[in-house]
This record gives C-alpha cells, sequence and structure tokens, in this order.
C-alpha cells in the first residue's frame, strides 16, 4: 500500500496533467486545478519529511510564495503580472537561502573547478541579450529576475560534491528547469511567441517544484542519518 506522501504526489501529478489539459481546451477550469498545485505539493512534502525546522520551513515558504505568484498570474494586467513575478521572485531567493544555509563536510564540485559557474553567466547574459528589444519599461525588473534565478540555480549546482548524488542532482535538475520555465515564459511574453508556449511553461515549472522539493525531502533525511554528507548549518 502506496504512503500518504505518495497518494498526495501521484495527485499532484494528476493535478498537472489536468491543469496542462485546461489550459488546452478548457481554459476557464484552471481557476479549479492551477490553485491547487502548490498546496497539493507543499501536503506532500510536510508529510515526507519527519521534522518541521529551518530547512523544511524555507521549502514551504518557497511554495507558498509560488502559491502566490501562480494566482497573481492568473489575473491579466501589467500589475498582476508584476506582482505574480516579485511572489516567484521571492521564491527564488528563498529557494538561494535554502541552498546557502547547507553545510557538509565535503566540497562542492564547483568549489575545485569555479570556470563552470561561467556557463550560467553566459546564460543570464545571452537571455537577457534575446529579451532586451522587447523588454521596455520592463528591462529593470526582468533584468533582476534574470540575476536572481541564475544565482538560484549556480547555489544549486554548488551542492554537487557536498551532498549525495541523488540529492544534489534533483536540486540541479528542479533548478535547471525553473529557469527554463520563466526563460520560456519571458521570451514568448516579450520577444517571440511559440506555440505550445503555455504548456512547455506550466510542465517545466511543475517538475521544477517537484524535483526540489523531492531534493529537499532527500537532504532531511540524510540530516537525520549519520555519516551522511549534509550537516545542519
Amino acid at each position: 500500500m502506496r504512503n500518504p506522501e505518495q497518494r498526495l504526489y501521484i495527485l499532484y501529478v494528476l493535478l498537472v496533467l489536468g491543469d496542462i489539459f485546461c489550459l488546452n481546451f478548457q481554459p476557464e477550469l484552471r481557476w479549479f486545478t492551477k490553485p491547487l498545485l502548490m498546496p497539493v505539493l507543499l501536503l506532500a512534502f510536510r508529510r515526507e519529511v519527519a521534522v518541521v525546522e529551518a530547512h523544511s520551513r524555507r521549502i514551504m515558504l518557497a511554495l507558498i510564495l509560488s502559491w502566490f505568484g501562480d494566482v497573481l498570474l492568473m489575473f491579466s494586467g501589467p500589475g498582476m503580472f508584476i506582482a505574480g513575478l516579485t511572489a516567484f521572485l521571492c521564491a527564488h531567493i528563498v529557494y538561494i537561502a535554502y541552498f546557502r544555509s547547507i553545510r557538509s563536510q565535503k566540497t562542492s564540485f564547483l568549489k575545485r573547478r569555479p570556470v563552470m559557474l561561467l556557463a550560467v553567466v553566459v546564460y543570464v547574459i545571452e537571455l537577457l541579450h534575446i529579451l532586451w528589444p522587447g523588454l521596455g519599461s520592463m528591462a529593470f525588473p526582468v533584468m533582476v529576475y534574470a540575476v536572481v534565478i541564475g544565482t538560484m540555480l549556480a547555489f544549486a549546482c554548488w551542492q554537487y560534491g557536498k551532498l549525495s548524488d541523488r540529492t544534489a542532482l534533483l536540486f540541479m535538475a528542479g533548478a535547471l528547469c525553473f529557469v527554463l520555465s520563466d526563460s520560456m515564459l519571458a521570451i514568448a511574453r516579450f520577444r517571440f511567441p511559440f506555440t505550445h508556449s503555455g504548456t512547455l511553461v506550466m510542465s517545466t515549472y511543475c517538475i521544477a517544484q517537484l524535483l526540489l522539493s523531492k531534493g529537499a525531502a532527500s537532504h532531511l533525511r540524510e540530516l537525520a542519518a549519520p555519516g551522511l554528507s549534509g550537516e545542519h548549518p
């Protein structure tokens, strides 16, 4: 028999599929599906972790902020877009705080090879180069957002070598999916609207949140088990 959290994760996946279906065929029903995504994932994460402490609170806060972003972006108008952008910006900052708080006796791969971080810097610069002609008055907030998501990805990649490979790869894959989702959303909105952009944005976003939550749950198990890499700050 599946654990309660496993059933909740399955429900989350079903909600994601339902939301993507509604996005393409019944947009008005998204008022029911989209606002349920992050609460269900948060509940699944909460059921999976044994103890609520500083690390898990950060993940739950990031999911709550993401829920605000999801709901705000459902409303039209530049004001709602800015509000949604701000909510997601805060969620990324919380994820950065989470990654920054991780301590380990092991050395990160990127600390030994910091030149690899140039890939993230180049990506952010190229993304801004693509978006810049269409940004107008949104240039500054989008630039700040791009720097923050790039920082979040860099901090996620910094965990490789510090934590178990499984945990680090979950963090890295989740952060990468989040960056891809935000990048496609920005490109579709400010530069080149493309077919199925909504589906691609939502699918990568939902996968990102799932992977980051599972990575955090794995990290918390490492903290609870002596001899593993993650340690409390």
